[in-house]
């Protein structure tokens, strides 16, 4: 399916919500590039996602892949990240899942990724189980990191229509409303 014009979509929820899942379906299906924004947040490390890069150079990194594109799909928190990125979307979708499949879903994406690393190496594990607690909290509104009521915030704060799909549902389930809302703009 191709669109004749711009489309720039913005996915976002907790970790382990399907937002990299979608963005990928997503951009397959309108046949525009999809960022996460994993690649700009982190830098290349031995081990992986534990070397922050630099703000501003993350942001002009990402901004510069961008304006490139009429179109292009966003994954990924960015509630941190500065007041230009609410302007610079048609569509964002939130996904929320609840917190006891989404934990599930994380450590068994941990165990694809490092395999019995995260319970044989003193430090893949301490990452493991500070990455389970980080990601645990996202309920809970009184964490003072991204947690859910941040990015209620933030999509409340954006300038374009938002997309809510609550419930462990499947990337064809997912899709057919972001489908709709371009279909009827």
């Amino acid at each position: 399916m191709q669109y004749l014009y711009a489309m720039k979509i913005h996915i976002l929820g907790a970790s382990c919500a399907g937002s990299t899942t979608l963005g990928n379906a997503l951009s397959v299906q309108l046949n525009i590039p999809y960022f996460d924004t994993d690649s700009f947040f982190w830098e290349k490390s031995a081990v992986p996602y534990t070397v922050k890069r630099d703000p501003l150079l993350r942001n002009e990194l990402l901004k510069a892949e961008l304006s490139l594109l009429d179109s292009y799909i966003v994954g990924g928190s960015l509630v941190s990240w500065g007041e230009e990125w609410k302007q610079q979307f048609d569509l964002a979708v939130f996904l929320y899942l609840p917190k006891e499949i989404r934990m599930e879903r994380l450590v068994q994406r941990e165990i694809e990724r490092y395999g019995n690393a995260i319970y044989d190496d003193p430090q893949r594990q301490q990452l493991f189980l500070d990455f389970i607690e980080w990601a645990s909290q996202y309920e809970n509104r009184s964490f003072t990191d991204r947690n859910i009521g941040i990015h209620e915030s933030w999509l409340e704060s954006l300038n374009c229509p938002v997309i809510k799909i609550v419930g462990d549902t499947t990337v064809e389930e997912r899709l057919r409303p972001i489908l709709e809302a371009i279909n009827r703009r």
